[in-house]
C-alpha cells in the first residue's frame, strides 16, 4: 500500500528490532555513551543485552544524552522531500527535553516545506507502554487510517498504556536524580523496593515501597490484576534487565491470576532506559484501564 504519510517513532520505546523489520517501520535511534564511546540503541539487534547489564554490574556507568535538533531534521527532511507527511509517536515529554528538539525541527522544516504536515504525539510513555501504543496505532496505519485518525486514537487511548516496575538496586535511580542519596542509602539498608509507575502526566513516580524482592514482584502482579480490564486485548509485555527468571515467574503468576489473558511477551529493557534503572529491573506493562495516578 502507498501511504500519504510516514509513521515514525523512536527507540526509547524499546520496540524489538524484529517488529521494526517486519513492519518496515521508520525509527529514530537514540544515543547512549559507555566508557566514552557513543552508541545508538539498536533495539537488540546486536544480541549483546546481557553483556551490557553485566558491564553495569562490573562498574560501567552508561550515560544518555538528548538527540539534537539537526539530527531530527536529517530524519524528517527526506520524507518531506518525497512529498509525504510525518506522524511522529514520541516518548514522554516529562522524562526528557528531547521533544523540544523535535518541535524545533518541525518548525524549521515546515517553514521550508509549508505544504507538508508533521504531527507529533506525546505518548506520555516510554519503553514497553510506548511499544504497545505504537503497535496498536501502526495497525490502524496499515489499515489505511488517516494521520489525523491515528493521532486521535493515540491521544484518546495513551493513558491506557501502563507500566509498573521495580529495580534491584537504587543506585541507578540515584544517579539519574530519581531518588536522593539518603533515600537510596536507607532503602538499601532496609531492603526497600520501590514500585514505580508512569503517571497520567507522563512522569515516573514511586507508588509504594515494599520490603524485599519477592514482595516487589508479587506487587507488580497485583497491580496488573487491578488494572487489566480486557485480558484478551491487554497486550502484556514483561521487561527485564537481565532478570529473565524473575520475568518468567511474573508471567506465570499473571497467567494464574488473570483468566483469558493472551500471549505474554518478554523482552529486554533497552540500553537507554536500562542506564537509568539498572540490571535486575523487572516491569509489567499492558493496555488496560486508564492510569490510576
Amino acid at each position: 500500500m502507498e501511504y500519504s504519510y510516514v509513521f515514525m517513532t523512536d527507540s526509547d520505546s524499546d520496540l524489538p528490532y524484529s517488529y521494526v523489520d517486519e513492519l518496515e517501520m521508520t525509527m529514530v535511534y537514540m544515543p547512549y555513551i559507555v566508557d566514552g564511546k557513543e552508541y545508538l540503541d539498536d533495539l537488540g539487534r546486536n544480541g549483546k543485552q546481557k553483556e551490557y547489564f553485566d558491564s553495569m554490574r562490573a562498574g560501567a556507568v552508561p550515560v544518555t544524552s538528548l538527540l539534537p535538533q539537526p539530527v531530527y531534521e536529517e530524519y524528517f527532511e527526506p520524507v518531506l522531500q518525497q512529498g509525504k507527511d510525518i506522524l511522529f509517536v514520541a516518548f514522554s515529554s516529562q522524562l526528557s527535553g528531547t521533544i523540544r528538539n523535535i518541535y524545533a525541527a518541525r518548525e524549521e522544516l515546515l517553514a521550508k516545506y509549508p505544504e507538508r504536515k508533521i504531527t507529533v504525539v506525546d505518548t506520555l510513555s516510554i519503553s514497553a507502554p510506548q511499544t504497545i501504543l505504537i503497535l496498536k496505532a501502526h495497525a490502524l496505519y496499515r489499515e489505511g487510517k488517516s494521520m489525523e485518525e491515528v493521532a486521535q486514537w493515540l491521544e484518546e487511548n495513551k493513558l491506557k498504556a501502563q507500566a509498573w516496575f521495580t529495580v534491584d538496586d537504587l543506585v541507578y535511580l540515584k544517579r539519574g536524580g530519581r531518588v536522593s542519596a539518603v533515600a537510596a542509602a536507607v532503602g538499601g539498608l532496609l531492603d526497600l523496593k520501590p514500585i514505580i509507575t508512569e503517571t497520567r502526566e507522563g512522569k515516573l513516580v514511586s507508588a509504594e515501597k515494599v520490603r524485599g524482592r519477592k514482595a516487589a514482584l508479587r506487587t507488580l502482579v497485583e497491580k496488573a490484576v487491578e488494572n487489566i480490564d480486557d485480558p484478551a486485548n491487554a497486550d502484556v509485555i514483561i521487561l527485564h534487565a537481565d532478570a529473565l527468571e524473575d520475568a518468567e515467574k511474573v508471567a506465570g503468576k499473571l497467567k494464574e491470576k488473570i483468566p483469558g489473558l493472551g500471549e505474554i511477551k518478554i523482552h529486554y529493557v533497552g540500553p537507554v532506559i536500562g542506564a537509568h534503572c539498572g540490571p535486575g529491573t523487572v516491569a509489567v506493562c499492558f493496555f488496560g484501564k486508564e492510569r490510576p495516578l
